[in-house]
């Protein structure tokens, strides 16, 4: 069963969009929630997901609408992966029930933590490439762990070329100045900086 799960942030922003293409996405049930972005309480969203089973598809109009922070929705993710469900975001490129989507979705995942197999495999992969190109791996100098999986996961998001770099500096909670020293720490030649993506 898909389920669809819309979410505005004050009752005088309307559904509307979110409801129209979820119904366009063959949506059987849609439920609907006033919440801020940071709110903690979501009892709509804590209703909808215990009411799922292995099998269903829990769909979004865009990620935002499902996780109060990065962190949050990492751990949605997971637990819906742990309980069999499937996790698809209409504007964003994440199709859990793919092989695709959640290789994708583990590139998000990476910014909230630095940990599990693919998280490593990226990393040594990055080396080797890294040392291919005459680089030296390893920790940036001066970086902590949480500070080297950011720069990790900003130089990634970046390669991908799917956000702006507004958008990877929002995910990360970090400033553009930091965002370019991460990336010269990891030796990513930005030159010049990309426009903005649209729809973020």
């Amino acid at each position: 069963m898909r389920l669809g799960y819309a979410r505005v942030s004050t009752r005088d922003q309307s559904f509307d969009l979110q409801i129209d293409a979820l119904k366009k996405a063959n949506c059987e049930k849609i439920y609907k929630e006033v919440a801020s972005g940071a709110r903690t309480a979501r009892p709509v969203l804590d209703d909808l997901l215990s009411r799922m089973r292995a099998g269903d598809t829990l769909v979004v109009w865009k990620l935002d609408r499902l996780g109060r922070s990065l962190q949050h929705l990492v751990m949605l993710a997971k637990e819906l992966l742990d309980r069999q469900i499937g996790l698809i975001s209409l504007n964003d490129p994440i199709d859990t029930t793919t092989p695709q989507g959640r290789l994708v979705f583990n590139i998000f995942a990476s910014l909230a933590e630095f940990e599990r197999d693919l998280i490593r495999e990226r990393t040594q992969a990055g080396l080797t490439a890294a040392r291919a190109r005459g680089r030296t791996g390893g920790r940036p100098p001066g970086l902590s762990r949480q500070a080297e999986a950011a720069a990790m996961a900003a130089e990634t998001l970046y390669r991908e070329g799917q956000l702006s770099v507004k958008a990877i500096c929002e995910q990360l909670r970090i400033s553009k100045p930091t965002f370019y020293a991460y990336l010269n720490h990891r030796g990513v030649e930005t030159g010049a900086r990309r426009k903005p993506a649209t729809g973020g």
